[in-house]
């Protein structure tokens, strides 16, 4: 297995994984929208994308995006995204992408990695063994716009 950056020519092995990934949390089937969502945020140099592949095969990806800490003056990434291909779940393809995320982290000099994930998410197990910290210190606040779906 190789862990490798994917870059936007990698889209047709992408969009299959993250349609995938958007059907895992209840969102409908759309090739479509997920080829410009993904399109558009590798035109706006808005994403890093991993990609575990085996024998030309994708197996699964995670996707990053940027964000700022005003209080440390530091960049740090949202690990948005993961997702691995249900056959090749538990072996090892999850862990390899989570600390390739935390190696490229480290060589930027980023401030971390944050991620939310389901209550129910059984990943949950996998993050704390790679010594991801649950956070019990801050509440997390969402405001819906009512006018979106």
């Amino acid at each position: 297995m190789e862990i490798r950056n994917a870059t936007s020519s990698d889209l047709e092995l992408i969009v299959p994984l993250f349609d995938a990934y958007r059907v895992f949390y209840d969102q409908e089937s759309n090739f479509d929208a997920a080829r410009l969502f993904l399109k558009e945020r590798f035109s706006n140099n808005e994403n890093v994308i991993f990609l575990a592949m085996k024998d030309d095969a994708p197996l699964g990806f995670t996707q990053l995006y940027t964000t700022f800490s005003s209080v440390s003056l530091k960049s740090f990434y949202i690990l948005n995204d993961l997702f691995v291909i249900p056959e090749f779940r538990k072996k090892g393809v999850g862990e390899a992408l989570l600390n390739h995320a935390k190696q490229y982290c480290q060589e930027l000099n980023y401030k971390g990695l944050a991620l939310e994930t389901g209550m129910d998410n059984p990943a949950q197990k996998l993050y704390e063994r790679l010594e991801w910290e649950k956070d019990t210190d801050y509440f997390h606040y969402f405001w819906k716009n009512p006018a979106i779906n």
